[in-house]
């Protein structure tokens, strides 16, 4: 009987002893793992921050580097080493990556399913961002809208208006659309049409009209510019003028000249005639 009981006594202690080795173990790991897991999730802010950082200085040491893309660059790789850390911090613990990336793809086809419209205008907008047919402070006309880019985000092109006012023009529409850019080039060729009466000089008209434009310290001498009669309207000869001048001063300039031509026809005595509708009254 006490031998009964000594064994007894014994397996139940081997059992206690094992219980309690278990137990310590379990919270030996588990504390492993939070603490490793910590120590990830600390390295991949900081490593995120000084890449996102490192990569932002870049544009900012380079004028000639796009702001936005190495923004959004920035911010592309602070989450993709993010998203790595959290894949090593389910690892610690024990989870299968494998599945939950299954989970997380299964669940992007049926938000992408739902979200068809928005997806593609962040996918436009990757495009807009990556290739840059646009960029901030540009005039631009894009499907019909014009105005100056204010923001490039991932869902819509921001533009100022000439009237100031706010456009918001879906990524999806900039992308897919033709975009006319009037701030790429350095020049621009201003184009103007003058018409002087049947009875003018024709060679006084065209050399005031040239005088008259090329007096003007905006107006370019290179590439030559071109002042030819290019129609015989109804009621006038109409000249076509074409200048270059530089893409800022564009506006003003085209409409500066307008008025200074008109002034120094005048002046010449060139008549500039308006449409005239000759009444012929008859009785029976």
């Amino acid at each position: 009987m006490e031998k009964i009981e000594q064994f007894l006594q014994t397996e139940i202690w081997n059992d206690r002893s094992l219980a309690d080795m278990m137990t310590l173990e379990f919270i030996v790991s588990t504390t492993t793992s939070i603490l490793t897991a910590t120590a990830i999730i600390l390295v991949a802010f900081l490593v995120s921050a000084w890449v996102a950082s490192r990569i932002r200085r870049l544009s900012e040491r380079h004028k000639r580097l796009d702001d936005t893309l190495f923004h959004f660059l920035s911010n592309m790789a602070r989450y993709i080493i993010l998203a790595f850390a959290a894949m090593f911090i389910l690892n610690t613990f024990g989870v299968q990556t494998t599945s939950v990336v299954a989970v997380i793809g299964a669940a992007g086809l049926a938000i992408g399913l739902a979200l068809q419209g928005t997806l593609s205008n962040v996918a436009a907008g990757v495009m807009i961002i990556m290739f840059r047919p646009i960029k901030l402070g540009d005039f631009v006309v894009i499907n019909d809208k014009m105005g100056t880019v204010k923001d490039i985000s991932l869902n819509f092109t921001e533009l100022a208006a000439v009237g100031n006012f706010q456009i918001i023009v879906p990524n999806s529409e900039v992308w897919g659309n033709t975009i006319i850019n009037y701030s790429v080039y350095p020049t621009r060729r201003a184009e103007w049409e003058f018409g002087v009466g049947y009875g003018a000089n024709l060679a006084d008209a065209e050399r005031i009209i040239r005088d008259t434009i090329m007096a003007d310290e905006r107006s370019h001498a290179e590439p030559e510019p071109f002042v030819q009669v290019n129609n015989l309207n109804s009621s006038s000869v109409d000249f076509l003028v074409r200048v270059w001048c530089d893409s800022k001063e564009y506006f003003q300039y085209q409409a500066d000249m307008k008025r200074k031509v008109k002034e120094a026809l005048d002046a010449g005595g060139i008549d500039i005639p308006f449409p005239t509708r000759t009444i012929v009254q008859t009785s029976d």
